[in-house]
């Protein structure tokens, strides 16, 4: 059992039966009355934050989670397997746990947060690196003078089926650097 004087960020919790972690948290001690703890917390189930005001002391539950690397070896209709480097074991998630999974390409390797209970384990979240390099398959060239504006972008669809925005002077058959939080074009990569 742990306290709200244990607060950290990234700190792992039960909150109302539900695995949390701390994104945010800010000790309040007002001029009258009882110091107290505001915070917010992201739902590792389904990503959603949560903000919760503690009073100051109450007991917390602490959670054990383990970071894991696996590669990405291939999907299914009903999920994706990865595979442990280390043990070679492994695992099938379904597509609902993996956030941006149309950027995620074979061989990739992909950080995983598993919620440990004893001998009980459950994986939480799968994470892809925060920038993958991909190759443009498709896309419609650029006709010169055809915008007003400085930052254009149009349509690339990328060797992974993910379609995503890119600036006018990128060509099929051209490698870029790709921000999975935001789906983003980062640069080209030569």
């Amino acid at each position: 059992m742990a306290t709200t004087a244990d607060f950290k960020n990234g700190l792992y919790l039960d909150f109302e039966g539900k695995p949390c972690s701390i994104v945010w948290f800010q000790h309040v001690k007002p001029g009258k009355g009882p110091a107290f703890v505001k915070s917010k917390l992201r739902n590792l189930e389904n990503g959603r934050i949560l903000e919760k005001t503690w009073n100051a002391g109450e007991k917390i539950d602490v959670i054990t989670v383990e970071h894991r690397e696996y590669q990405y070896l291939y999907a299914e209709e009903d999920g994706f397997n990865f595979m442990n480097n280390e043990t070679f074991d492994q695992i099938k998630l379904e597509k609902d746990i993996v956030e941006n999974s149309d950027l995620m390409k074979e061989g990739q390797i992909v950080q995983m947060v598993f919620h440990v209970e004893g001998d009980d384990e459950r994986c939480l979240t799968c994470e892809l690196p925060t920038y993958v390099e991909l190759e443009v398959t498709y896309t419609e060239p650029a006709v010169k003078g055809n915008t007003a504006s400085t930052n254009a972008l149009k349509e690339a669809t990328l060797e992974t089926g993910a379609i995503i925005m890119v600036p006018l002077f990128i060509n099929q058959g051209d490698k870029i650097r790709v921000n999975t939080t935001d789906r983003s074009y980062g640069e080209r990569v030569k």
